[in-house]
């Protein structure tokens, strides 16, 4: 039906320059004749935006869920492009204040979450981490809302900066913006998430000491370092509480950073669900890539390649002696505990 629409109604968005050129090419001729032939000489600027943008909300309309995501993104992507080369053409949609924030943690996945949640066609997202509510927050709301992509009133404004989780001051400024946002935070076990914390750490800066060192004041006694950031991010428990003096546990969802790569559409279904929105995003839109031990987004329709996380994603972690480990684990088992108690669900990291 899409190929008919096409053949019959000429191209969804037609050349502007081309059908301008068109129209002085005819007028030069002195022909008026010719002139009511192409009705695109006879509208403004404007209503040929407009036109365009119809055109292709009619095909969405007409179209399967993932024909219909993809006719979006590229309607959306026209029309950013018309705007930004002119400055007079009309700005669809506005700017906002998000409407959820995935809040943390850090190398728990939140990077995959926002990636996954994006495709969904009612969902707008900043890409960068603007760090507002952490380090930017004297910059005030007008200028952290004019970092937003431009949204219609049906879609959610979204971002994601995995810090504010851990942030003492997050909960606080987020709620004086607005009580009733949607936070997301993915979690991993704590143990696991810390490794890998330490093992992107190292990357960068090659010479700090090892990880023992680090996590531990006192190896042979088993005393943790809980001022080290990559062990105190995974004391879940404790920052959760400090959210809640703020925000209803129904508005925090926690997406599981395991299940997460075992089953990504099972995990993403309830983030659509928490948001409000309709299932879109399946498992048909994934795929498990085996070189890189995570799941990846199958080949858009506008594209070539599938979309696979960064080079820096995936990464092997630096091998940690076994006994570290179990030390560890006991540490956190108290914290994890009474954290699943909290939120009500057992993520099984003991």
């Amino acid at each position: 039906m899409a190929y008919s629409i096409l053949f019959c109604s000429g191209t969804i968005m037609p050349n502007q320059r081309l059908e301008e050129h068109r129209c002085v090419h005819l007028k030069n001729m002195g022909s008026k004749k010719l002139l009511q032939k192409s009705h695109y000489c006879t509208i403004s600027a404007k209503a040929r935006v407009i036109s365009d943008e119809t055109r292709a909300v009619t095909l969405l309309n007409l179209t399967g869920n993932q024909s219909k995501h993809s006719a979006f993104q590229k309607t959306q992507d026209v029309v950013d492009h018309k705007q930004s080369n002119n400055s007079n053409s009309p700005k669809y949609g506005n700017k906002k204040l998000p409407n959820a924030l995935i809040v943390g943690v850090k190398k728990g996945g939140t990077r995959a979450v926002l990636e996954f949640i994006r495709i969904h066609p009612d969902v707008r997202a900043l890409g960068t981490e603007p760090h507002f509510f952490d380090r930017n927050y004297d910059k005030g709301l007008d200028w952290y809302r004019g970092l937003m992509p431009r949204t219609l009133d049906s879609q959610i404004t979204m971002e994601k900066t995995p810090s504010y989780f851990v942030t003492r001051e997050a909960p606080r400024r987020i709620s004086s913006m607005s009580r009733e946002t949607k936070l997301i935070a993915v979690v991993r076990n704590p143990v696991t998430r810390a490794i890998s914390d330490y093992t992107q750490t190292l990357s960068k800066k090659p010479d700090i000491p090892s990880f023992e060192e680090l996590a531990f004041k006192n190896r042979s006694q088993g005393i943790v370092d809980t001022s080290w950031n990559a062990i105190r991010i995974g004391m879940y428990i404790l920052h959760l509480e400090n959210w809640l003096q703020y925000f209803r546990l129904s508005q925090i969802h926690f997406v599981s950073g395991e299940r997460l790569i075992t089953d990504p559409a099972g995990e993403l279904g309830r983030v659509q669900d928490f948001l409000g929105l309709k299932r879109i995003i399946t498992d048909k839109h994934f795929y498990f890539n085996r070189t890189k031990g995570f799941p990846c987004l199958k080949k858009p329709e506008s594209s070539s390649q599938p979309r696979c996380l960064g080079k820096s994603k995936g990464r092997t972690h630096v091998q940690i002696d076994q006994e570290v480990i179990e030390q560890l684990r006991e540490f956190y088992r108290p914290f994890n505990v009474k954290f699943y108690e909290m939120v009500g669900h057992d993520f099984r990291w003991d």
